[in-house]
């Protein structure tokens, strides 16, 4: 484990990014990337995920590149351990080899923010960190629910576990997890978007998830969805 920095911050403080990956060939191309921007700043390194765990305690970032498959603890449990400690604003990228895996619905139901293959573009990668440091996800939802469908079964529908959200707020919840927009919800329900935006905050603290993506998964996870409306 190391932790490194860049020096000019610029007018803003930079978005700290942590790299958590047990392929150095991998991890050296994405480093050098990320040490070519001003607005990042690499904080810290680890090989596996137990290692993570004292990394990101030690290093505070904002934002964390996560291997999903490494030795010792997995990505997957380590996103959870992490995202489950007292670090709400903790955004986490998982990293993966294969698109349409199940281990990426795992990371999602973990409270990951996104995902993204490891052939992606220098690009796409740094617009993702970009993204979801703004607190949004890196996977579209209309594609997250064709991931999710593929690989949860749902249950018996239980409406019960929307009791805690307003009548207006389910229904922003429901046209969410069917993949729409802020726009689209706004213009269904006959709503502006900056109200859309904020009944989503609110129901992403109501029901303690982290980001639209979870709650994609929260959706399927009881029973909310379908493959008919999905």
């Amino acid at each position: 484990m190391s932790q490194t920095t860049n020096h000019d911050a610029g007018p803003n403080p930079p978005i700290r990014v942590a790299l958590v990956d047990d392929q150095p060939l991998f991890s050296a191309g994405l480093k050098m990337i990320l040490r070519s921007q001003p607005d990042l700043e690499l904080v810290g390194e680890a090989t596996d995920g137990e290692a993570a765990l004292g990394m990101v305690a030690e290093t505070a970032p904002d934002v964390v590149l996560m291997d999903i498959r490494m030795p010792k603890l997995d990505g997957i449990t380590a996103t959870r351990r992490l995202l489950t400690a007292e670090m709400s604003s903790l955004k986490v990228i998982v990293l993966t080899t294969i698109q349409h895996d199940e281990a990426v619905v795992r990371a999602i139901q973990a409270g990951a923010a996104g995902f993204l293959t490891k052939d992606t573009t220098p690009e796409f990668l740094l617009a993702a960190i970009r993204t979801v440091h703004a607190g949004h996800s890196v996977m579209a939802p209309k594609t997250s629910n064709e991931l999710l469908r593929d690989y949860l079964t749902p249950p018996v529908t239980d409406r019960s576990v929307l009791d805690g959200l307003s009548e207006r707020e389910q229904e922003v919840f429901l046209a969410a997890a069917r993949g729409q927009s802020n726009a689209e919800i706004a213009a269904g329900l006959y709503l502006g978007e900056s109200t859309v935006k904020t009944h989503m905050g609110n129901i992403l603290t109501k029901l303690r998830l982290k980001s639209r993506i979870q709650l994609v998964a929260f959706a399927y996870e009881h029973g909310l969805l379908s493959v008919k409306n999905s």
